[in-house]
């Protein structure tokens, strides 16, 4: 496995400057985030076309992007279903040029959906794994004929066990969905990343790897205070032969000068180098 860092660790930069910051830095793979997705859709023109142009220059430096968050505030069975699917497909559309082979999505618990009325709408759970269902297969679909998979990731509040996230995968049956472990969430909940993973299987895909110490999401680099037992989550991916990137999702490690960054950086590349050959 490669340790990898999200690109939001740098997301006061453009795309391009985020690259040569790690490049510097001494590390060649990230996961692309929502922030600097947006600023490359935001550049308006043919998505694919920016996609290629980034993915070229970012090639150009050897850094590679195998992972990528697609749009973090989608609420993928909102009301205004048909701005949501042309915004997810162009999303998959940028991803699909930049390389990108898992692209990471929350599901979309339904809570606090209101009608055309302005009445609040309850749903069972039935009816949320349907709908989010629903919708998956329609960003699967198209898919089809790509070596891109939508990878679920386990939250804090719906959609927080194993369980409930191979509910929905089982329900689409693509193999273009699978399941992405956010660590410091599930510290947040059965605190069991051994029993998430070996579930998970092969169709865990992608990963978040951050740390807290139970109280909140807190999402620090491991080997802090914080007690999520990443010699477990490790021991657990050889098992079940995971190929992704060890990617760190670490925004409680952003707010500090750049300088302070690169040095937090030195370490994770160094600390995790050695803790990744020793387990």
């Amino acid at each position: 496995m490669e340790t990898a860092v999200w690109s939001s660790y740098f997301c006061e930069l453009s795309p391009e400057d985020m690259v040569l910051a790690f490049k510097k830095n001494g590390f060649h793979y990230s996961e692309l985030s929502d922030e600097h997705g947006w600023m490359l859709i935001n550049r308006g023109g043919d998505v694919k076309e920016t996609g290629r142009k980034f993915k070229a220059f970012a090639d150009a430096n050897e850094v590679y992007f195998p992972q990528g968050h697609l749009w973090l505030k989608c609420r993928i069975c909102a009301p205004e279903r048909e701005q949501v699917i042309k915004t997810m497909l162009d999303w998959l559309d940028l991803f699909l040029a930049c390389g990108i082979k898992n692209a990471v999505l929350h599901c979309d618990s339904m809570r606090d959906i209101v009608d055309a009325n302005g009445v609040h709408v309850t749903y069972s759970e039935k009816e949320v794994i349907a709908k989010n269902a629903e919708m998956l297969r329609i960003f699967c679909q198209h898919l089809h004929g790509t070596d891109m998979t939508i990878c679920l990731e386990n939250l804090i509040e719906g959609f927080r066990s194993v369980e409930s996230l191979m509910e929905v995968v089982n329900r689409v049956q693509d193999n273009h969905l699978g399941i992405c472990l956010d660590t410091s969430h599930l510290n947040l909940s059965d605190r069991n990343p051994g029993h998430f993973i070996r579930t998970a299987g092969t169709k865990l895909k992608a990963l978040h790897i951050s740390d807290n110490d139970y109280c909140t999401d807190q999402h620090m680099m491991p080997f802090g205070r914080g007690n999520v037992d990443f010699t477990e989550v490790v021991k657990a991916l050889r098992e079940v032969g995971y190929g992704g990137i060890y990617n760190l999702e670490i925004p409680g490690e952003r707010k500090c000068p750049m300088k302070i960054k690169e040095m937090k950086l030195e370490f994770i590349r160094s600390a995790h180098d050695f803790f990744l050959k020793i387990i």
